[in-house]
């Protein structure tokens, strides 16, 4: 288990509907500005973020609101190393042609890397990223090319190791049967076999239920995951913000009074506890598996910083996992440009990939130090960029997430189907 370091201290699977077919609409933090790459090293250096928005429950705005946050907050402060950060967003509507088009967008601006971004179309944006050199960092894990692709740089483990985790955090609850209510879809297929992995050691019983995308009453779905609501039983669920608050309100109304309830990040935040109720309602008691410290937490604060700074702008919720995987990756990407013109180089999207190959480990302070050497890849032919396998375990108290336990817990084990560590 890893300490949660101090800010500077060492140390896809979408359920999402599907909106009709948009051209993205493409937004810039600067009104001027030129090509990113410069040999020269002046003039700016362009970076992008997308997600989804006007779209329903796959909306993520706050993310590409973040961005744009940023980028005027570094501005504000006299640039990166003397350059202007531009930071361009694109909504990607939730289609296949919306990613692929904010890709192209990126290309088209010149931009050193792309940063967070949230779309469940990693076939169709990746490739054009590819042929391009512009690496993604930090995306949000929806699909296998981003945990595949030499030019992506994840800093999350996605939904498998969330569920894996989730997996892990019920064994050690005691759990003596489980339930896994995920998304009725391929990749929601895909969860089973992770929280499998987890439970097989303890020979705890697991029961598949799945779930429609979209539905106004899970009732079924809470009553067979429930069953006999005896002692030891529990529920995991993998489903996204709003099918999550239907499913908990189908809860509440079967008045079952032993089944421990557990989620994961990004199924279960802050706002969903809130809306449903805080310590009075369904989520109290609950076990919460996510990839970074809670948003109370201290190494927060330079996101809720900028955050009050943008008080003109839309309201930016910090505990969104979205939000916080944005966070993240610009912070990744500020640390890179500081070693790269601390070394006289160039911040280009070459020097930045090279960076990132050679192995340097990069500490935020969000996460254990992230690598993405060859030496440190995950053995696992369909996901070897999934290099932090790391989560931590939360629980609802008091109507606030607070974390379970200290420090980060590995699961790097349970992606692999290996044995639990002695």
């Amino acid at each position: 288990m890893h300490p949660i370091a101090g800010r500077r201290r060492r140390r896809p699977l979408a359920a999402a509907a599907t909106a009709a077919a948009l051209l993205p609409t493409l937004f810039s933090a600067s009104a001027c500005g030129g090509p990113a790459d410069a040999a020269t090293g002046s003039g700016d250096l362009t970076v992008m973020t997308w997600a989804p928005s006007g779209t329903g429950s796959a909306d993520r705005p706050g993310m590409t609101d973040l961005a744009e946050a940023i980028g005027r907050d570094i501005n504000v402060k006299g640039g990166l190393h003397g350059r202007r950060l531009r930071v361009i967003t694109c909504n990607e509507h939730n289609t296949a042609d919306g990613a692929k088009a904010c890709a192209q967008q990126a290309v088209d601006a010149k931009a050193v890397a792309v940063l967070g971004s949230f779309s469940q179309y990693g076939d169709d944006f990746m490739p054009v990223l590819e042929r391009a050199g512009i690496p993604l960092i930090g995306g949000y894990g929806l699909s296998q090319l981003e945990f595949s692709s030499p030019l992506s740089y994840p800093v999350g483990g996605g939904l498998p190791a969330l569920v894996g985790g989730s997996g892990r955090q019920l064994v050690e609850a005691g759990c003596k049967a489980v339930s896994l209510i995920r998304p009725d879809t391929p990749a929601g297929d895909s969860l089973l076999g992770y929280l499998g992995n987890a439970l097989k050691p303890a020979g705890i019983k697991l029961q598949d239920v799945k779930a429609p995308e979209k539905s106004n009453d899970y009732t079924p779905v809470a009553r067979k995951a429930i069953g006999g609501d005896q002692p030891g039983n529990c529920v995991t669920s993998a489903l996204g913000a709003e099918p999550t608050g239907n499913l908990l309100d189908a809860f509440r109304r079967t008045g079952a009074k032993n089944t421990r309830y557990a989620s994961v990040i990004g199924s279960v935040q802050q706002s969903v506890v809130d809306s449903t109720g805080g310590d009075a309602g369904p989520l109290a008691g609950a076990f919460v598996t996510g990839w970074y410290p809670p948003e109370s937490a201290k190494a927060w604060d330079g996101l809720r910083g900028v955050i009050r700074a943008n008080m003109a702008g839309r309201p930016i919720d910090a505990a969104d996992p979205g939000v916080q995987t944005t966070w993240v990756a610009f912070e990744v990407f500020r640390q890179v440009a500081d070693r790269l013109a601390a070394s006289g180089r160039q911040i280009s999207a070459k020097t930045i990939t090279a960076l990132l190959d050679g192995g340097e480990q990069i500490d935020v302070g969000l996460t254990p130090p992230l690598n993405w050497a060859t030496t440190n890849m995950l053995p696992s032919s369909e996901s070897p960029r999934l290099v932090n396998t790391w989560v931590t375990f939360q629980e609802v108290r008091t109507g606030q997430l607070t974390l379970q336990r200290p420090g980060f817990v590995d699961v790097r084990w349970v992606l692999t189907g290996g044995k639990p560590p002695a």
